[in-house]
């Protein structure tokens, strides 16, 4: 008997996944492509509550292959994934967690679409169930596309159709010396060494459930975690890209979803030695990374905060992030007959606290709701000419492919 390559080789890592295992594997089971295309490899990472048992019942019946792995607990998602992924055989993998669950043509529509379109990864649409799940990428569905012309580096979870070529190939695996954030190195890396990415947009191919009892295989890790995990991010993305546009584009995801919150409401609530040390962890951060072009990407709000922090400024802080978490509304200052609007936030034109006005400058997007701006056509048409001018430098490109190289 001849065996035949799997499609999909779906990696279940779980812990302490009971009772939502039960729809989750029966999501597996409902799959619409035909089971004979794919595989189960699902690893228990140390359960005490009935994981390991449940999936080697199911195992034993499943009309699809079923590899069931038990192993001491590894303390986070990016063990059993990587255990999981040395096993595979699919010409995909997909990484799938206990309690969550996939649409029944999830799998059946992204290896389609893959196929089609010869691209590496696939995003399958998300639907949130008792949480809150990416959406801004989800307009319509895309053959190909990348990560610096879409949306899709606002969702960067391991929830996706990879192919295990790519993978291999890179020797691609989770870091599992970060505890949060490890699926946003990984999904990344492939974004970026993938050739191509779709977007399956038209079937909900995974629902992303909150827990009622608050309990998820990834640990929500203290603010350091958080930081860690910004770092490596931003490290990534710097290996890979040259400094530049694309760079750019790219570094405003760890600035506004990963650090950024620490500079939020829970900032308030924090202690003044936590202050003085988020301080110091996102210096070199902000270094190294934080211009002008990453700034001009974010909203007032959202740049005043990381300019203060990149400035240092912690006496100024404070303020501007009570102003947000109250709600209020910054008023518009309207100059140069409406074609220009800042946002007063607190300390705009304060000379002794001495922010460039700059900082406080809408872009047209941000602008636009208020009444009596008037957008300057002219300018905005003459930056965007000249952002693609650079983004076409014959020497710009070809440094960005050996940046490449020289990582892989």
């Amino acid at each position: 008997m001849t065996l035949t390559q799997p499609d999909v080789s779906v990696i279940i890592g779980a812990y302490e996944a009971m009772p939502y295992l039960v729809d989750c594997l029966a999501s597996v089971e409902a799959q619409t492509i035909d089971h004979a295309r794919i595989e189960v490899i699902a690893v228990d990472d140390g359960s005490t509550d009935g994981t390991g048992e449940y999936l080697e019942e199911f195992a034993a019946r499943a009309a699809m292959p079923v590899t069931v792995i038990r192993q001491d607990n590894s303390g986070g998602p990016s063990g059993p994934r990587n255990v999981g992924l040395g096993k595979a055989a699919g010409r995909y993998v997909f990484f799938l967690d206990a309690d969550d669950r996939l649409g029944p043509e999830a799998l059946q529509r992204m290896v389609a679409m893959a196929d089609e379109n010869g691209t590496d990864v696939v995003l399958g649409k998300v639907e949130g169930v008792n949480r809150s799940a990416p959406k801004s990428m989800w307009g319509t569905s895309v053959g190909r596309t990348d990560v610096f012309s879409s949306n899709i580096k606002f969702t960067l979870s391991a929830q996706k159709l990879f192919r295990r070529s790519l993978l291999e190939h890179h020797s691609m695996r989770f870091d599992e010396s970060l505890f949060t954030g490890e699926d946003a190195l990984f999904t990344m890396e492939a974004y970026l060494r993938a050739d191509g990415v779709s977007v399956v947009a038209d079937h909900t191919c995974y629902y992303l459930v909150g827990r009622e009892d608050g309990k998820h295989v990834t640990k929500s890790g203290s603010y350091v975690l958080r930081f860690d995990s910004a770092r490596a991010l931003m490290t990534l993305i710097a290996d890979l890209l040259p400094p530049g546009p694309k760079r750019d584009v790219l570094m405003v995801r760890p600035f506004l979803v990963t650090l950024l919150p620490q500079f939020g409401p829970r900032y308030l609530r924090d202690t003044e030695e936590v202050r003085r040390h988020k301080m110091e962890l996102a210096r070199p951060l902000t270094q190294m990374y934080w211009n002008e072009d990453v700034a001009r990407r974010l909203r007032v709000h959202e740049r005043l905060r990381l300019h203060l922090v990149a400035t240092g400024r912690q006496d100024l802080l404070e303020d501007v992030v009570e102003f947000v978490r109250a709600k209020k509304e910054a008023s518009a200052v309207l100059e140069r007959k409406g074609r220009r609007l800042y946002l007063a936030y607190p300390h705009f034109r304060d000379a002794p606290a001495g922010i460039p006005d700059s900082v406080y400058l809408a872009g047209p997007r941000e602008a636009r709701t208020f009444p009596g701006y008037r957008e300057d056509i002219v300018g905005t048409f003459v930056q965007r000419a000249a952002r693609k001018v650079r983004r076409a430098l014959p020497a710009r490109d070809g440094a960005a492919r050996g940046g490449r190289a020289a990582a892989a």
